[in-house]
């Protein structure tokens, strides 16, 4: 394919003559973006890498191994091998129960391997039932295909860095397909001659998404039952025509997975394919790890700030933490030991351990810059920090913040207790005056000593909000109609 300006150029996803493509705005990465001659996304790096091939053992000693189809991948993985993650466009973002993918498919570039993601352009208008008590609702056309648009540019803009460029390989490049190119022209009597002679109703009925969703009231559909053939049918085709031998999920993908590594020991009558997946993220009590109160973790910036992120992963429980810095960040063992080590001595300083998770797996999701844009809001917003707020910091945190409007005149001039109860910081002024009293009451993280302080211009920030803090957590944001 030809090279294209910077202004114009285009990400393919698909490989067939008939393209689905978008604009493309080359990502904040000092480093070059190519789209190979069939037309798919690659992203790569050029430095030449340490090679360390044991990856499976890398991901077994941090947590990140649930299963594997066969012992055979440890040998397998002395040699470069394509390893390919699926993910189904059902949102416009992905989220963080899928962070541990793109981790994982990191871990086998840094090792030497090449990764390829799969974008479910097919598969998403079926559904995976895997996890599911209900079938998915139908998507309509034009969010499935703003849906793909925004999980590939969250893809690239993710593993398009190149964090700890030194331990990539030379060849580290990032393919992403769409499984909607290889579907679009495959005619029901094709998957039944190609595909469904070879599978076996007993072994689908036997899956365990499968099992639990015809025990339920619900049931299951057909075409809910057929996903695990088309998502074996991907594997095939990968392993077919793009030479990927491991495709790796999260454990719900299990029976899927292994559906894939069936059918090309039946169809193609060849060994070589190999399926991994890992756990599930789990809190210590057994929750699942990766909602808020107010919803999913997104890992795009356009649903969850950097800082909301951060903060996410800086409010981890001591319980949690050290299992989360094995999994979700590529710092060396050693070097998460001394700090297990460390928060049970006395003089440990709280929340280092959370701090350190919270920053390095931000700066995986969000980059340099976007680590940065978080900490500068989370020092910002720290009651009694000397930084000086600005309007744009105070709106990164403003979603999921109690708020009201009110008009210019009717704040200005009005004492600080006032806007207190009516902002609903607080249900009456005499609460309002004993936190005062003790020090807890902040205006725009500036501590207010007396009772009779009113609001100025000044303290209007921007011209726009005030904020209120109660203690370190509980704010209230006034926007300026």
């Amino acid at each position: 394919m030809a090279s294209i300006s910077a202004p114009t150029r285009s990400l393919l996803f698909t490989n067939s003559t008939k393209r689905f493509f978008r604009p493309f705005k080359p990502p904040s990465s000092p480093f070059p973006r190519h789209c190979t001659s069939h037309t798919t996304c690659t992203l790569q790096h050029q430095q030449q890498p340490r090679r360390n091939n044991n990856v499976l053992q890398i991901l077994e000693e941090r947590g990140l191994v649930d299963s594997i189809t066969s012992d055979a991948l440890h040998r397998a993985c002395s040699t470069p091998l394509k390893v390919y993650c699926g993910f189904d466009p059902t949102a416009e973002s992905l989220h963080l129960g899928n962070l541990l993918g793109l981790i994982v498919l990191s871990w086998f570039r840094r090792c030497g391997h090449r990764a390829v993601a799969l974008i479910g352009g097919a598969t998403a208008r079926v559904g995976d039932p895997s996890g599911k008590s209900l079938e998915r609702p139908e998507l309509d056309a034009q969010s499935l295909e703003k849906n793909q648009l925004g999980i590939c540019n969250t893809i690239e803009q993710i593993l398009g860095r190149a964090q700890n460029s030194n331990l990539l390989g030379p060849d580290s490049s990032v393919v992403i397909l769409n499984n909607y190119d290889w579907w679009k022209e495959f005619s029901l009597l094709d998957f039944l001659k190609r595909v469904g002679k070879f599978a076996r109703v007993g072994s689908m009925m036997a899956k365990e998404s499968v099992r639990k969703r015809l025990e339920s009231e619900q049931g299951m559909s057909y075409t809910e039952f057929t996903y695990q053939l088309l998502q074996g049918y991907d594997f095939l085709h990968l392993f077919q025509n793009e030479g990927v031998t491991v495709q790796i999920g999260g454990s719900d993908q299990w029976g899927n997975i292994t559906a894939g590594t069936e059918l090309i020991r039946k169809i193609l009558q060849v060994e070589g394919a190999y399926g991994l997946t890992f756990p599930l993220l789990l809190k210590s009590d057994g929750t699942k790890f990766g909602k808020s109160e107010d919803g999913a973790i997104w890992l795009s910036p356009t649903f969850l700030s950097p800082y909301k992120f951060y903060q996410y992963f800086f409010s981890v429980p001591d319980a949690d933490v050290i299992k989360f810095l094995k999994i979700l960040t590529f710092l060396n063992i050693e070097e998460i030991v001394a700090l297990e080590g460390e928060m049970g001595k006395p003089g440990y300083v709280p929340n280092t351990a959370q701090r350190r998770l919270a920053e390095e797996v931000t700066r995986f999701v969000h980059g340099e810059d976007g680590l940065a844009e978080a900490l500068k809001a989370t020092e910002a917003l720290r009651p009694g920090s000397e930084t000086k707020l600005d309007w744009k910091s105070i709106e990164g945190i403003a979603e999921g913040l109690p708020s009201c409007s009110l008009a210019y005149d009717e704040v200005l001039n009005l004492s600080l207790v006032d806007l207190s109860v009516s902002s609903g910081l607080f249900e009456s002024k005499s609460a309002a005056r004993r936190l005062l009293k003790q020090g807890g009451l902040y205006l725009n993280n500036n501590r207010v000593d007396s009772e009779s302080k009113r609001i100025e211009a000044a303290d209007i920030v921007d011209g726009k909000v005030l904020l209120l803090s109660a203690g370190k957590k509980n704010k209230v944001l006034v926007r300026i109609a």
